[in-house]
C-alpha cells in the first residue's frame, strides 16, 4: 500500500486489547510512541479504561467494538484504525475464547464458537491487517502453550485451535515475506489475569518456577517482536510458560 505522508507511521492495532494480556500489550506499545487502536467485544468500560490510561501518559489510543467471530466487524475495525491513525505497522491478534469440557459432553455449538474465534477469527484478522500494513510490518499472534501439550481433561479443542494458530503462523510467514512483514506467535502458559484469579494457588503449585506469569512479561516479548531487532525472526512460535511443557 502507498504511504500517506500526512499520516503517522508506527500504528499498532491490538485485537482483544481491553484487558489482561491484550491491555498490557496495548499499553506497552503506546509507551513506545505508537498510536494504538484496540478492539473489545462486550466490555466498553474496560476498553475505555485502557484508552484513558494510555492518554494519561501522553499516548494516542482508540477503542473499537468488534467481535472476532464476525469477519465484517474485524475488517471494519481495521478500517477504523487506519482512518484514525494511518497505515498499520503492528497488528497483535490476541482475541480468543476458552471453553473446556470432556469429549462426551462437548457441545458442537461450543466447538463451532471456538473455531470461529480462535482459528477463523485469527486468520481473518491477519488477512485484514496485512492488507493495510506497511512494508516491513509486524504481525504477532497470542496462542497458548497448550499447542504443545495441555495435560488437562477437557482442553482438547482449545489445544487444537492453538496448534492451528501455530501452524498458520509458520506457513503465512512465506506469504508475507516478499513484503518483509514478519509474523510470529507467542504461546503463554498461565498468566495472572481476571480469568485465572480463582485458580492461582493451584496453578502456582503446578508451576516448575512456583509462580504464574504476568501480562507485562508477555507484553515485553510482544514489544521485542514488534521491534526492528526482531526483523530476522518470522514464522516462529515462542513458548513463555515457566517450564510447563518441558
Amino acid at each position: 500500500m502507498q504511504i500517506d505522508p500526512q499520516r503517522i507511521p508506527g500504528v499498532a492495532l491490538v485485537f482483544g486489547g481491553s484487558r489482561g494480556i491484550g491491555a498490557s500489550i496495548a499499553q506497552r506499545l503506546a509507551r513506545e510512541g505508537r498510536p494504538v487502536a484496540l478492539t473489545y467485544v462486550s466490555r466498553p468500560d474496560s476498553a475505555e479504561k485502557v484508552v484513558s490510561a494510555i492518554q494519561a501518559e501522553g499516548g494516542r489510543a482508540l477503542a473499537i467494538q468488534a467481535d472476532s467471530a464476525d469477519a465484517a466487524a474485524i475488517a471494519a475495525a481495521v478500517q477504523q484504525a487506519v482512518a484514525r491513525f494511518g497505515p498499520l505497522q503492528v497488528a497483535v491478534v490476541n482475541a480468543g475464547v476458552y471453553r473446556g469440557s470432556p469429549l462426551e459432553q462437548f457441545p458442537l455449538t461450543t466447538l463451532d464458537e471456538m473455531l470461529a474465534v480462535n482459528v477463523r477469527g485469527v486468520f481473518v484478522a491477519i488477512q485484514a491487517a496485512a492488507a493495510e500494513m506497511l512494508e516491513g510490518g509486524r504481525i504477532i499472534t497470542i496462542g497458548s502453550n497448550t499447542a504443545a501439550r495441555s495435560g488437562v481433561v477437557g482442553s482438547s479443542v482449545y489445544a487444537m485451535t492453538k496448534a492451528a494458530v501455530a501452524t498458520l503462523v509458520r506457513e503465512l510467514a512465506l506469504d508475507l515475506a516478499p513484503r518483509r512483514i514478519t509474523i510470529n506467535n507467542i504461546q503463554p502458559g498461565p498468566i495472572e489475569t481476571d480469568i485465572t484469579a480463582d485458580m492461582l494457588d493451584a496453578l502456582i503449585q503446578r508451576s516448575p518456577l512456583a509462580r504464574v506469569g504476568q501480562p507485562q512479561e508477555v507484553a515485553a516479548l510482544a514489544s521485542y517482536l514488534a521491534s526492528d531487532e526482531a526483523g530476522y525472526m518470522t514464522g516462529t512460535s515462542i513458548t513463555l510458560d515457566g517450564g510447563w511443557v518441558i
